[in-house]
């Protein structure tokens, strides 16, 4: 079947005006950089996968494939990043647990960029990719990256029940709710169609356009509460006498 790049484009576009767009506004700049991060990260994915699957560098052999998966690698632990940053009693080991991350995540980078059996076949199927992952490290991979998506889940739901304040409540409310909307319609549709086998990357990444649209919302949510907040007042002058 012929693979057709315009959704993979149109979701792209979408995602990289949406972290632009979050960069030039007002907002905590921890938490909106990491939003940002994420949306970039997801657009990066779709025009990896548009590019090998048009076969726009044919030249490149399993690197672009290998590619793929190096991007969306990172989604993890800058979600845990951007959870942390989040969390109503900012706990120092959720940052720890982010940053472990980061570090298993560049162990396993190296890995996936020194071998190119990696990936030894991608077969583009209309929207999405299929992959053939024969090495052990696929399995290191799956394991890192479902272990990072569950503890999003569990950890931003846990946030949202902990938290007395409303702007925090509302913000993991969308990190929750994100999460939710594309990790399960991807599993649920990897289970129930064939065709959709050894393509849970690409669902996933096509998914998550759902993710992408509800941190827009929370980076909306942090625009509107920063811009609400009363001004500081100027320190009141001091007249010293002679």
């Amino acid at each position: 079947m012929d693979y057709n790049p315009l959704l993979s484009i149109a979701t792209a576009t979408l995602e990289i005006g949406a972290g632009i767009w979050a960069l030039r506004g007002p907002g905590r700049r921890p938490i909106v950089r990491a939003a940002a991060a994420i949306l970039f990260l997801l657009a990066g994915y779709q025009i990896v996968e548009a590019v090998f699957c048009t076969g726009l560098l044919s030249f490149s052999g399993s690197f672009l494939p290998r590619l793929a998966f190096i991007v969306v690698a990172w989604l993890p632990p800058t979600g845990l990043l951007l959870l942390a940053r989040l969390y109503p009693t900012q706990k120092p080991y959720l940052h720890g647990y982010a940053y472990g991350m980061y570090l298993f995540c560049a162990g396993l980078v190296l890995g996936i960029a020194a071998d190119p059996r990696f990936v030894t076949t991608s077969v583009c199927m209309i929207v999405f990719a299929r992959y053939t992952n024969p090495t052990p490290l696929y399995q290191t991979y799956g394991l890192f990256y479902q272990s990072g998506l569950f503890g999003l889940l569990v950890l931003s739901a846990l946030g949202v029940i902990a938290s007395d304040d409303r702007r925090q409540r509302l913000l993991l409310g969308q990190l929750l709710l994100g999460s939710i909307a594309f990790i399960f319609p991807s599993l649920v549709t990897v289970a129930a169609l064939p065709i959709a086998e050894d393509a849970l990357p690409s669902i996933m990444c096509h998914f998550a356009l759902l993710l992408a649209l509800f941190l827009i919302r929370l980076v909306a949510i942090e625009r509107r509460e920063t811009l609400a907040e009363p001004a500081a007042l100027p320190e009141p002058l001091t007249v010293q006498r002679a």
